[in-house]
């Protein structure tokens, strides 16, 4: 498993719900994020679009960006239309650095609308469903000629909520399509993520994780809440602050060797839930999820030597093909800053264990 752990402006700010967070700057974002521990950031609605602002910020922070969410329009849209808008939205994160477009269907959707009930999301027919998924396949091949992957978000109050949609629309697209994996969306949806990540695993691009507030999430299912609502009366939370099997997930997605971001995306009122707070507990528990299934010593020998500024050249053996691609996955496997800052603290000699060796011929 090689992933690394980000972070989403929604602990701070809220796209749907301008008001919360509201004064909050991009670079306050930003900075508690690296204090908290994480290595990337997703860009939301109120974040600059330039490269020249970004990048420059993010650099200040040792940030990577990680992605950003499109508002898919292709239930109404013609294809070169929704080629036309997404276009320099996939350019911009392609010059950021980044190769993953978290995509969801806008159209109809209900879950930006505090007054509408989840009830009254939109469901589409059978020849929807055959006409959307033919013009999602096509924009996901014309991304992924731009070397951008298209990553479908499964999202309350939109077309693709409940875990049936979910198959459906990976049964009815081809695999240049991915998925973005969210455990809290699953969870409210009524199904079991675990299930739902063994199925899907070999189409999941992205991962958001949230945790969800049991007696909350049956309340506002019980009431048919709106789900800004719900929201609101804190139905998500931080991975690790509610009910969802986080490690056993982690163990799935170690098994899989899943490589990509994993994203603490917990939407809450910062007003209630003090966002660097929370999102501390959300990196301290999937950082610990992670650490719970190892890092290979393979990858940190091999690393210590590549890490090491004085060291012009590593030697591995290579008694296979197979032996050298595990070498190259060692030397790519991520491996957080705070693993070598306790090894770096670990006692050494410096002494040359040979310098006294008293060599006998024969």
């Amino acid at each position: 498993m090689s992933v690394k752990i980000g972070v989403s402006p929604i602990s701070w700010t809220n796209d749907d719900m301008p008001d919360l967070g509201r004064d909050t700057t991009v670079e306050h974002c930003l900075q508690e994020g690296s204090q908290a521990g994480y290595r990337g950031f997703e860009l939301g609605g109120k974040w600059p679009r330039e490269v020249s602002v970004l990048e420059p910020l993010f650099n200040k922070y040792d940030m990577d960006v990680v992605s950003s969410w499109f508002c898919g329009g292709l239930l109404k849209d013609s294809i070169e239309g929704e080629i036309k808008r997404i276009t320099p939205h996939m350019q911009l994160l392609k010059d950021l650095g980044t190769d993953v477009i978290v995509y969801c269907e806008m159209d109809s959707c209900v879950h930006g609308d505090i007054t509408s009930p989840l009830s009254k999301r939109p469901m589409l027919d059978d020849d929807q469903w055959e006409e959307w998924a033919e013009k999602l396949n096509e924009l996901a091949k014309y991304t992924l000629s731009h070397g951008m992957k298209l990553a479908y978000h499964h999202h309350m109050g939109t077309v693709v909520q409940i875990e049936e949609e979910i198959d459906k629309l990976m049964s009815m697209t081809t695999s240049d399509l991915g998925l973005v994996f969210d455990t809290g969306h699953l969870i409210y949806a009524g199904a079991d993520p675990l299930r739902v990540y063994k199925k899907h695993s070999d189409r999941v691009m992205h991962i958001h994780c949230k945790d969800v507030r049991d007696e909350i999430l049956n309340d506002s299912l019980e009431a048919d809440s709106s789900f800004l609502n719900a929201v609101l009366n804190g139905v998500y939370t931080v991975p690790g602050d509610g009910v969802f099997d986080f490690p056993g997930l982690f163990k799935m997605v170690s098994e899989n060797d899943f490589k990509g971001w994993i994203v603490v995306e917990a939407e809450q009122d910062p007003a209630k839930a003090h966002p660097l707070t929370y999102v501390t507990m959300g990196y301290k528990n999937i950082e610990s999820y992670c650490e719970k299934f190892g890092i290979e010593m393979g990858a940190a020998a091999l690393q210590f030597s590549l890490r090491d500024l004085r060291i012009s050249s590593t030697l591995c053996g290579v008694s296979s093909p197979e032996s050298i691609q595990k070498n190259l996955a060692w030397a790519q496997t991520s491996i957080p800053s705070e693993f070598w800052d306790e090894v770096l603290a670990l006692p050494f000699s410096t002494d040359d264990p040979e310098a006294n060796r008293v060599y006998t011929p024969g």
